[in-house]
């Protein structure tokens, strides 16, 4: 469960600089705010994620979305408010004390170490496995497909393959929380679709509650039932997916699902 109550953050960008910084699970209403930057953005963050839920996180570059995921994992911290992962007060805590795991849509593999290795990093970053973990991680290496790959380097791997030794790690460490920032954006539409069913299935197995940040409004529907829509810092939208792909809710026109009327 993820809840964020009354989050407030200050979110200063340097002039013309339009990206967001991207240096529970209950996330109360926070601030944040970095003194190096101009033209701060005012980001407020209230809602509750209960366990298992998988919730989208759409909108605008720039919007916070980024921002969002990195205040919940602990990569940066509110001005203000609480953030609540599995009912604990994670607001100030460290990332590597959060119940959470983070996939990027740089996998961050690293290119001298094999698939086993990679995967192995997840439980025993010294590389020093017990012979119990060395079964999880071929456990793990067969949820996902890559049996056959475990002793190849990640040179030696397609992209898509790549991403699924990325998500193996993730799943091996058996967190309760999974944000993914964009993981599978520079697919083909078929491995994007592939890998959304693996990660769907592997979240309903263990009761995961998943927060994942798209651009592509047919991946948060084929993943999550519920999207948030942030714009300018904010929630714009909090509700059905669906919904917002049918366009019946004016937040579509952010997403470009539905066009403003010509007035012309």
């Amino acid at each position: 469960m993820i809840q964020l109550n009354n989050i407030h953050y200050y979110l200063r960008r340097a002039k013309g600089d339009r990206k967001e910084d991207k240096s529970h699970h209950k996330i109360a209403h926070s601030s944040h705010s970095d003194d190096s930057a101009h033209a701060p953005l005012q980001m407020r963050f209230d809602f509750t994620i209960t366990q298992g839920e998988r919730v989208a996180i759409m909108g605008p570059s720039g919007a916070g979305k980024s921002t969002l995921l990195n205040l919940i994992s602990g990569f940066q911290y509110p001005e203000s408010g609480k953030i609540y992962l599995n009912g604990e007060n994670f607001t100030t805590a460290p990332p590597a004390k959060r119940p959470v795991s983070m996939l990027f849509q740089e996998n961050n593999l690293f290119n001298h170490l094999t698939v086993r290795q990679n995967i192995g990093l997840g439980i025993a970053p010294t590389l020093r496995l017990k012979a119990e973990e060395q079964k999880t991680v071929a456990a793990i290496a067969e949820q996902v497909g890559l049996t056959e790959f475990l002793d190849r380097l990640p040179g030696q791997l397609s992209g898509g393959q790549r991403q699924r030794v990325a998500l193996a790690r993730c799943f091996i460490r058996e967190q309760p929380i999974l944000l993914l920032d964009e993981p599978f954006s520079a697919l083909d539409p078929a491995l994007r679709h592939e890998m959304l069913l693996l990660l769907e299935e592997r979240c309903r197995a263990r009761d995961i509650t998943l927060l994942m940040v798209s651009h592509n409004i047919e991946d948060a529907h084929q993943i999550a039932p519920r999207t948030l829509v942030i714009d300018r810092g904010g929630i714009a939208y909090d509700g059905a997916t669906e919904k917002l792909l049918s366009g019946e809710d004016p937040a579509a026109l952010l997403l470009g699902i539905t066009q403003p009327p010509n007035n012309s």
